[in-house]
């Protein structure tokens, strides 16, 4: 028979960026990306670890900076530290803002919670010529501190050897001013009578004090009080709140409070550190990056350097797949041959789905596995939250809230990664804002048709200036698809979804070494390999029903003739045509097809061929009209159109909503519309 074990649970807290996720990850061995910034963990991750015949089940709560909430975040921390049944909670303190951390700190201190204090990133520290007194920390808090380095593994050991022990030793106790003890006095005895004990009587009663709906909910939902025990406790908490009326400190009672508790922290602080004189270098650069000016052209350069390497990088390992591809498909062909499978089924089954399914892989595959790891070794840098804090003052300016920024940037990598991404926007409406916009930042899957449209018709030249032209131009465009976001933005602000941009703390975290080999497996697992399962999924069915629209006729020409047909006046309009108007629509499964639906209607081919070179997919659009202004107008309805099948319902499955999914479709392909078609006149006349 087997033993029952002891259990724990572990609450892990801590302000954003103090490597929580980290210290969790060492903790039980969960592969969780570490991001630089507020709300990166909305929802409550959990990880089991054994330690000498001990579970401990550790919960990973949102960052926060205080028990006092002002997001949903927050909201979610301070309840499960409250009230969510943990045995401990783990602190998790950046040894680089020891004094700030504390607040927060002394505010679990001050709940009566089991708790232990870690101090993690005493590496970078170190750097600084920070020294911490970590046994003189653990006597002026009373409760169990460990130094540690969680991305080194220092410290993990002894955080466990410490867990299944009391830690609270004699819990430092935060004395108020006079009026306030006496005001707690009303209360403290009459939470003793009622047996009120699973949180700090003193705690409970500052609270009351303040008049929190969650302690009050607490109280209510308490099943062992009687009515009117509850009516007992309100009351004290009444006396209490009129005696601090009546000496004119109840309107600042909470400022009171927090002043009191960040005056113990810097006294705990200065005590415990001691701080030599440190480098310029990282206020210096930290001026170049957060400047209004510098840091505007530092983004660009920054953007366009990654956009070449992805551009440069993703072309040959693009071709190595697609002959990959093709030569499994005559591998198919001879077995479909061998066991004599209909032509009609061997046409729809490889030249229409497995061919398109090989596009996808070929052209999505390699610019991701490229451009996903660059984007998350600056995040992991901290260069994208300063992006973001550049980024605030105009997100806001739009009447919207300034972690869209956030949001836009995921969208680089891909529009259902963005979209997922606004659950980090506490308010609906401005939640609502990031994910109708999200499609107009140019996801990975429209990059191909883009650059080779520079290639061919904007770009004259090739080599080193050729790609560095390109990036530059591309960059440019990525600077309208944001200007775009803005505008509409604001207009959705002001209109179908009125209401003013709500307030945040954006934290900059410090510089720090990226850990490479973690990097390109989480960013190659937990974003490439997942987009293009999505895109996959969607990508054989869609090559099966293009297969068809190009091979069934009816009369004398296939549904395809018909579909572009129909588009032709509107195509013309747009400065397109229909051909190229339907394979944005018969495109909608993934990005990626649009182009080579465009190649197989001009060539009237019965099945998408994978045409590999810039020239001659140059030569078959301009054989067919295409001219520079066709390119341009190609270009911004790429940017500015409906979201793929994948996209849409994301959406759908966040909003719920299919008004919200429909407006998604329509608001960006009726601005798509309008631009091309103004563009186009403009080009004509001029």
């Amino acid at each position: 028979m087997g033993v029952n074990k002891k259990e724990i649970t572990i609450a892990l807290a801590g302000n954003p960026n103090v490597g929580k996720s980290t210290v969790f990850n060492a903790l039980t061995g969960l592969k969780q990306h570490t991001g630089n910034w507020t709300g990166k963990t909305v929802d409550l991750a959990k990880g089991v670890a054994e330690h000498k015949g001990v579970i401990y089940n550790f919960i990973d709560i949102p960052g926060t900076y205080s028990l006092k909430p002002r997001s949903k975040e927050e909201i979610v921390a301070g309840d499960f530290i409250c009230f969510g049944g943990a045995q401990k909670v783990a602190v998790i303190c950046d040894a680089t803002s020891l004094e700030r951390n504390l607040y927060l700190t002394l505010q679990i201190i001050e709940t009566g919670a089991d708790t232990v204090v870690c101090v993690n990133l005493l590496d970078e520290a170190r750097k600084k010529g920070v020294i911490i007194d970590v046994g003189l920390l653990e006597k002026e808090l009373g409760v169990c501190a460990i130094g540690m380095t969680a991305r080194s593994g220092e410290g993990i050991e002894q955080l466990l050897e410490n867990l299944s022990q009391t830690s609270n030793k004699n819990p430092v106790k935060i004395s108020y001013n006079e009026n306030i003890e006496s005001a707690i006095e009303f209360i403290v005895p009459v939470l003793k009578k009622h047996n009120v004990g699973e949180l700090n009587h003193r705690w409970l009663s500052l609270r009351l004090l303040e008049d929190d709906p969650g302690v009050k909910k607490f109280i209510e939902n308490k099943d062992d009080l009687t009515e009117g025990q509850r009516e007992a406790i309100y009351q004290s908490a009444e006396k209490g709140r009129s005696f601090l009326k009546s000496k004119g400190e109840l309107e600042k009672l909470s400022e009171a409070i927090a002043s009191r508790l960040y005056e113990t922290a810097s006294r705990i602080s200065r005590a415990v550190i001691l701080k030599s004189s440190g480098s310029t270098d990282l206020s210096k650069s930290e001026r170049i990056f957060t400047n209004r000016i510098s840091a505007y052209f530092v983004m660009f350069v920054m953007l366009s350097l990654i956009l070449y390497i992805t551009i440069a990088g993703a072309n040959y390992p693009s071709q190595w797949l697609s002959s990959f591809f093709n030569w499994c498909e005559l591998k198919i062909v001879s077995f479909a041959d061998l066991i004599d499978m209909p032509e009609m089924l061997k046409g729809m089954l490889i030249s229409g789905g497995f061919r398109v399914l090989g596009w996808v892989v070929s052209v999505m595959l390699p610019p991701m596995a490229i451009f996903f790891p660059c984007f998350t070794i600056l995040e992991d840098l901290g260069v994208l939250p300063r992006v973001a804090y550049v980024l605030d003052n105009s997100f806001e300016k739009a009447k919207t809230c300034g972690k869209q920024a956030l949001t836009t940037c995921m969208g680089f990598g891909c529009n259902c990664v963005g979209i997922s991404g606004a659950r980090i926007i506490d308010s609906k409406r401005e939640r609502l804002v990031a994910i109708l916009t999200n499609s107009l930042t140019i996801c990975n899957g429209r990059f191909p048709a883009i650059i080779t449209l520079i290639s061919v018709f904007l770009v004259s030249g090739s080599g080193l200036v050729g790609g560095i032209y390109s990036a530059f131009i591309l960059a440019l465009i990525i600077v309208l698809s944001l200007a775009l976001t803005l505008f509409v933005s604001n207009i959705l602000s002001k209109t179908l979804l009125k209401g003013e941009s709500s307030h945040y703390i954006l934290e900059i975290p410090p510089y720090r070494k990226p850990q490479i080999s973690k990097v390109i497996v989480n960013s190659v697992l937990n974003r490439t390999l997942l987009v293009l399962f999505r895109a996959v999924v969607v990508a054989f069915p869609a090559g099966v029903i293009i297969w068809l629209f190009a091979n069934v006729k009816i009369g004398n020409m296939n549904i395809l003739n018909y579909i572009a047909a129909f588009f032709e006046p509107l195509g013309n309009l747009m400065g397109l045509d229909g051909e190229t108007l339907s394979a944005f629509f018969l495109g909608i499964p993934a990005n990626e097809i649009v182009l080579p639906i465009t190649l197989m209607s001009y060539l009237g081919a019965g099945e998408m061929s994978s045409i590999e070179n810039t020239a001659l997919i140059g030569e078959i659009l301009k054989n067919n009209g295409w001219t520079q202004l066709s390119a341009i107008c190609y270009i911004v309805f790429s940017v500015v159109h409906f979201p793929c099948a994948t996209a849409l319902l994301t959406i759908y499955k966040e909003t719920k909503s299919v008004k919200w999914s429909l407006l998604a479709f329509a608001i960006p392909t009726v601005l798509g519309m309008v631009l091309c078609s103004l563009i186009n006149i403009l080009g004509i006349i001029l």
